[in-house]
């Protein structure tokens, strides 16, 4: 499908699930919240979710400041290119990644932000990948101290969004806590240029994909773009809702519900003519921890659909398929 198959498109049709008694309600609220999570990840693994409790003034001044660290100079930027980590932390210029298999790279570029570990840490022992100090930008005061401030706050919000996941499946609450411990997550700043109005082929700001990880926590500025492949194969507009995030499902939940629960492919196209701005926040879990299918997702007689995996090796596996090195 093209960018310019608008006929094909359809309003966003994803649920809107407030998850504050995820948060602070009784047991009775946060499993009428898991019923209603239960039903998105049955269908498309998407949502929108409201009473999320991050700060509206601190998600305008992560906007702010990753506005104005893509308006710096390349050259400025590639002073902490994320080529220069091992860690994989830093600058990801323009078509460095291509998600839609056959397809132009994308069209954006990127900051990739995580847990700030000191290289002495034992962690990095045992694995180093996405583990490690972040790169920053000089001379851009507040940029740290914001985008860690709202990291810590996604941190925080992926472990409520897991335990209510964990409720869905009708699992005991804490069931994901071992997954949560250090986990692996990405913090990454997007920006979108306006798409040309001849593009490459197939480019797109952001190709055709599914989520590598656990789930992804999304921010939208009010361009829009997202769009989300439903059951019958057409495109779903989700555009920004006031206040709300977006949330999905990655391959690696889908992978331990053996299918059952949905990550859905989705894409960006930004045709406004416009600059977009998007921060999505990947959480992974631990690298060491086990993905195999769930015994509540089998049925009778039913095998697992995937082998045995851990948490780290899918990832690398995922990064190798996008990567352009």
């Amino acid at each position: 499908m093209t960018a310019s198959s608008s006929k094909d498109l359809s309003e966003n049709a994803l649920p809107i699930i407030d998850i504050q008694p995820l948060l602070s309600g009784d047991v009775s609220a946060r499993v009428a919240v898991g019923r209603e999570i239960r039903a998105a990840c049955l269908n498309l693994g998407f949502m929108y979710i409201l009473g999320h409790g991050v700060d509206a003034a601190l998600r305008s001044e992560v906007f702010k400041q990753s506005a104005a660290f893509f308006a710096q100079p390349s050259t400025k930027k590639n002073t902490i290119n994320m080529k220069l980590s091992p860690h994989n932390r830093g600058y990801e210029p323009l078509g460095k990644q291509t998600l839609e298999e056959g397809s132009s790279p994308d069209l954006k570029e990127g900051f990739y932000i995580g847990e700030d570990i000191p290289l002495d840490d034992p962690r990095l022992k045992d694995s180093s990948f996405n583990l490690g100090p972040n790169q920053w930008p000089e001379n851009m005061p507040g940029f740290e101290s914001t985008m860690m401030a709202y990291y810590e706050n996604m941190l925080s919000l992926s472990e409520s969004l897991m335990r209510g996941i964990a409720l869905s499946l009708r699992l005991e609450e804490d069931f994901f806590s071992d997954f949560c411990r250090d986990p692996l997550t990405a913090l990454k700043l997007l920006h979108y240029p306006p798409q040309p109005v001849n593009p490459e082929l197939g480019q797109k700001g952001c190709g055709a994909h599914t989520d590598f990880g656990g789930i992804t926590i999304l921010m939208q500025d009010d361009i829009g773009g997202l769009q989300v492949l439903d059951k019958n194969d057409k495109w779903l507009c989700a555009p920004p809702v006031p206040d709300a995030y977006v949330v999905n499902l990655a391959d690696m939940i889908s992978r331990w519900t053996n299918d059952m629960y949905k990550s859905t492919v989705h894409r960006v196209i930004n045709l406004s003519g416009k600059d977009r701005y998007s921060v999505p926040f990947f959480f992974s879990g631990r690298p060491a921890h086990k993905v195999v299918a769930l015994d509540c997702c089998l049925a009778d007689g039913e095998n697992p659909k995937y082998p045995k995996t851990t948490v780290e090796e899918h990832m690398r596996e995922m990064y190798r398929r996008t990567y352009r090195m």
